[in-house]
């Protein structure tokens, strides 16, 4: 045997090890998610709700009014072109979406009237001043004034740029994944 063949040998013993030891914590942090995830901890990383760590807490009676919620949007053009347009995250729900964090402002039975702002039932919503265009230029569409139907839930988040029922409209309850809690967050400056 030659010194090179001893040093090529020596060479892939000491590469096995390195991919060993990068494995090792590659193969951890893949768990940790998977965890994470089947446990019901989702990380925020959209300014709609303060940034961090939130978990889902299973929600065993009908959405109310003033309930902070993981939310499913459901596949409609509206959501179609706001994925396209970056305002949804990628994620696990249908179309390939991350989950929503929104306020429940409106149940079933409810008057939405959308104008300059949003009042319901004849009462202004606080931050809930409608934007004529996007973050990029692009015009928004308010969604029309009207009764939230049965089944249905109309969502807002007070951040100035949130992409909420003011436009897209009232959404299904059964895309609800539950109720929003912070387990570890922070608002940036």
């Amino acid at each position: 045997m030659t010194a090179g063949a001893g040093a090529r040998r020596a060479m892939t013993a000491q590469q096995r090890r390195a991919i060993a030891a990068l494995s090792i914590p590659a193969v951890a942090a893949v768990l940790l998610v998977v965890t994470a995830v089947a446990g019901g901890y989702r990380i925020n990383l959209t300014p709609s709700e303060p940034l961090g760590l939130w978990r889902i807490i299973p929600l065993h009676r009908p959405a109310a009014v003033d309930d902070l919620l993981f939310m499913c949007p459901p596949e409609t053009a509206a959501m179609r072109e706001a994925k396209a347009r970056g305002y949804l995250r990628s994620g696990f729900c249908a179309g390939g979406v991350a989950p929503l964090i929104k306020t429940v402002i409106a149940v079933a039975g409810q008057h939405v009237e959308i104008g300059a702002s949003v009042s319901v039932d004849g009462r202004k919503v606080p931050s809930s001043d409608l934007a004529l265009r996007d973050g990029k230029g692009l015009p928004l569409t308010p969604f029309p004034s009207g009764i939230v139907p049965p089944g249905y839930v109309f969502l807002h988040s007070s951040f100035p740029g949130s992409y909420d029922s003011r436009y897209f409209g009232p959404v299904p309850a059964p895309g609800i994944l539950g109720l929003a809690e912070e387990v570890f967050t922070y608002v940036p400056l």
